[in-house]
Formats: structure tokens, sequence, C-alpha cells
């Protein structure tokens, strides 16, 4: 059974993705910060016929990172897809007057280091499978920077430039790498199936080569 790692797992996209990848016969590892949370989250999907297991991390902390993906493709199996989705931190959306060289380092930990750690610690077996996706989640600042949201600003770019070299240096591998920006939030978007329509998304992404970035709307009728 292939495995989906959604890392910034939640109720409510990473569980549309979760229920989406489940019904191509994915099981799923759902990753952040509290097992509790999402503990409940996999039982919930498991009511949907979905096989998905809870495991804690802090993305900012690269060993239990890869300790948990470790544990995840043990558990249920090669990871042959990664969503990488963390929801930034209050603190991050700061104005770039207060933005201080901790506060910075702190946002690209979260945003753009995590990110590599997950892909060093994923991509042997996909390469050893032939075939994987890492699809990005982003918000409208890893397009666009705005003054006060400097945080992301600073971060978002970054993780950016990391996943669209790694789209290029890996295409000819059939690991596809996009990202998926989403300029504003999900339940504002007037989705015609909401959150699910983002989940199908996220599907199409990780399942067919394509560019790097899909903006899910332009980015000038969005809001972070």
């Amino acid at each position: 059974m292939p495995t989906l790692a959604i890392i910034g797992a939640g109720p409510n996209l990473g569980a549309a993705v979760a229920r989406r990848f489940g019904r191509e016969g994915y099981a799923v590892a759902l990753i952040s910060r509290d097992l509790a949370k999402l503990d409940a989250l996999a039982e919930e999907l498991g009511e949907h016929g979905v096989t998905a297991r809870g495991y804690a991390a802090d993305v900012r902390d690269g060993a239990s990172l890869e300790v948990a993906l470790g544990r995840a493709a043990a558990d249920l199996g090669p990871i042959t897809a990664l969503q990488y989705s963390p929801l930034p931190a209050r603190e991050y959306l700061k104005p770039v007057l207060d933005l201080t060289p901790d506060l910075a380092l702190d946002a690209l930990k979260f945003s753009a280091l995590g990110l590599v750690t997950a892909v060093r610690t994923v991509l042997p077996g996909m390469r050893e499978q032939g075939e994987g996706s890492i699809v990005l989640i982003n918000g409208g600042t890893s397009v666009k920077a705005r003054a006060g949201f400097a945080g992301t600003s600073v971060a978002f770019p970054a993780e950016s430039a990391y996943g669209e070299m790694l789209h290029d240096a890996l295409a000819d591998e059939g690991i596809r790498v996009a990202q998926l920006v989403i300029p504003g939030a999900i339940p504002k978007l007037q989705l015609e199936n909401g959150i699910e329509d983002v989940a199908e998304q996220v599907w199409e992404l990780a399942s067919t080569p394509g560019d790097f970035r899909t903006m899910l709307i332009p980015l000038e009728e969005g809001r972070e």
C-alpha cells in the first residue's frame, strides 16, 4: 500500500486530502505536533475507510520529523506522496519593522528548512520506488511579499525556491514536485464544493506531471 504523509495535518484540508488519496488506495500518515488531535482525526478517517495513523513532530525539529516519517514508512508502507502544509504561527504574520533575526530564522525553519528535512528523508524511498510526488501548499506571500506578513514573506519564497529547484531536478526520475498557492482563507474562497475542490486539486498535482506552481485562484482575488 502506498503512503501519503501530510505534514501539518488537520481537520480541514488535511482531512479532505486524506479522504481523496484514501479513495486511491493510499494509507495516510498524519504529522503535526498534537498527537491527541491526530489520533482523533485518524479515527474519523477510519470511519470513511481510510487507513491513517498519527505521528507527532515539530517541523522546526529536524530529528523529530525524521523519526516520524521513518516510523510512518515502517508502519504503513513506503511514502510515495508528501504534502508539506504546516500552518504558519500567528507570530510570523507581524509587520516587517517588528521582524527580528530570531523570528525570521524560526519562520525559515518552519517553512523552508522543515521541507528540506522532509524531502531528504522520503526521497531515497521514492527513488527506490521509481516514482513519487511532493506537493507544497503555501499562501499568497510565496508569490508577492506583504509588509504586514513579514515572516511568511521571508520564509515562503525560500520554500518555493527549493521546491522549484526540486521540480526541475527530479522531473526525469518520475518524481513530481508541485506547489499549490492558496491566496486567502479557504472558507472564504467560494469554491463550488468547498474544501473537497482543493483536495481534488492536490490529487491532480500529485498524480499528473506539469508546471511547478498552480494558483488556486488569481492572487488579486485572495487575501492572506
